[in-house]
């Protein structure tokens, strides 16, 4: 073990081992790994570890082989349809908990259908959200980046014009292009979330550029962009433990200024008050989001 590892951060130890350039003693692999699992980067940590957790490799292996072959077929169903996989594409490969798709409101009630027709079940309907079921794979469609009804993002104008075809497990796929995916994971970190990942700052610092900030800009999402890359600094300095969560302060500002500069925001801010009286449910997840400590 290196010397003055025992000084570092855990998510700093955590990167290193990512990176192959530090080796976790034998008292840290599972420590690591619980830390891995919280950032979304366990299938990472797992392969970067090797043998030392072989049984839990294998499994999450099998786990991501079973993700991507639901999402092979989901994509083959989606097929005329205007849509593009959201959050998705990452720089390491991992298994997600959902798939999310934004998915053009006009095309909603097609994808709904063509999804039923292969076994799944519609399991929740909101106004910019569309969840559905199978056999344990769950599919988010969204028409609206979007929390407790509330817009964040314009989810039309993502799919006008910052969307490709990459191959998924073998077929076809819309996708968000990857400097487009930097600005998602900020928005959604910040005004969804509250919370930043290390899985987060991997997309920042694999994808940001200039074009990035200027999708970030005609969005209106630039303020969360900010916020993620200086959690990320932080980061990447040892100085924070992420997942982070976000100082109310810097809530704080980053939605009263969405307030302010965002109509649609605006606008559908007082969607929260009606999500809250029709969502049993709301008043837990509220406290979940307020005590948790990922996503």
């Amino acid at each position: 073990m290196p010397r003055g590892s025992e000084a570092r951060s855990k998510t700093l130890k955590l990167l290193e081992t990512l990176r192959w350039s530090y080796k976790p003693g034998d008292e840290e692999v599972w420590m690591l790994a619980e830390v891995a699992k919280l950032n979304k980067l366990y299938l990472a940590y797992l392969r970067a570890v090797k043998g030392v957790l072989e049984g839990e490799l294998l499994r999450e292996e099998a786990r991501y082989r079973w993700f991507m072959r639901n999402v092979a077929e989901v994509v083959n169903v989606l097929k005329g349809l205007n849509y593009a996989l959201y959050k998705f594409r990452k720089p390491v490969e991992h298994v997600s908990v959902d798939l999310d798709i934004l998915i053009d409101r006009r095309d909603v009630s097609r994808a709904v259908q063509a999804l039923v027709s292969q076994g799944f079940k519609v399991v929740i309907e909101e106004p910019y959200t569309v969840t559905l079921m199978r056999r344990g794979f769950i599919v988010d469609l969204y028409t609206e980046p979007s929390f407790a009804w509330v817009v964040y993002m314009d989810g039309g104008r993502l799919l006008g014009g910052h969307v490709e075809e990459v191959e998924v497990n073998g077929v076809q796929a819309r996708v968000l292009t990857k400097e487009a995916e930097v600005v998602v994971a900020a928005a959604h970190a910040v005004y969804k979330e509250h919370v930043v990942l290390l899985m987060d700052c991997l997309v920042a610092w694999s994808w940001m550029d200039k074009k990035a900030c200027g999708i970030a800009a005609d969005k209106g999402v630039e303020e969360a962009l900010e916020a993620l890359v200086q959690v990320c600094s932080l980061a990447r300095t040892g100085a924070i433990e992420t997942p982070y969560k976000l100082k109310p302060h810097t809530l704080a500002k980053a939605l009263f200024n969405k307030f302010v500069k965002d109509p649609v925001f605006r606008a559908t801010v007082m969607n929260m008050a009606k999500y809250m009286v029709a969502t049993r449910s709301a008043g837990s997840k509220v406290l979940t989001r307020l005590t948790r400590k990922s996503y």
